[in-house]
């Protein structure tokens, strides 16, 4: 099996509004987004995926939350969890490269706490 991964990131606002702590207060995060692809072969030129056509679907995916109130956002349906962003991020990947074998999505909220969504 081969796996590839690449990286991005964004900076956003959200409140998590059934949520009872500090986080249900407004704050923002540089979120760093980890997407992967595995498969068990590989295309004529030896990879299992561009890098380049990843990376490029992931920027034009967190383009769309960068410097956002992701709240604002109908999909996180006013409670934009890391859980929720990352299955966010799969989906959109998932429209813009649909025969791409992508596996899973982590978004870090920070350097220790992270979400991982996998179909």
């Amino acid at each position: 099996m081969y796996s590839v991964r690449v990286e991005g990131g964004f900076s956003a606002a959200h409140f998590l509004t059934r949520y009872h702590g500090k986080c249900e207060r407004l704050h923002g995060h540089n979120y760093k987004v980890r997407v992967y692809a595995a498969g068990p072969g590989l295309d004529e030129g030896g990879m299992l995926l561009d890098f380049g056509e990843l990376k490029a679907a992931l920027r034009e995916v967190l383009a769309v939350l960068d410097h956002g109130l992701l709240n604002d956002i109908e999909y996180f349906q006013g409670d934009p969890s890391a859980e929720r962003i990352s299955r966010y991020v799969f989906e959109g990947i998932a429209r813009l490269l649909p025969e791409a074998p992508l596996s899973a999505v982590e978004v870090f909220e920070t350097d220790i706490n992270m979400a991982r969504y996998e179909p």
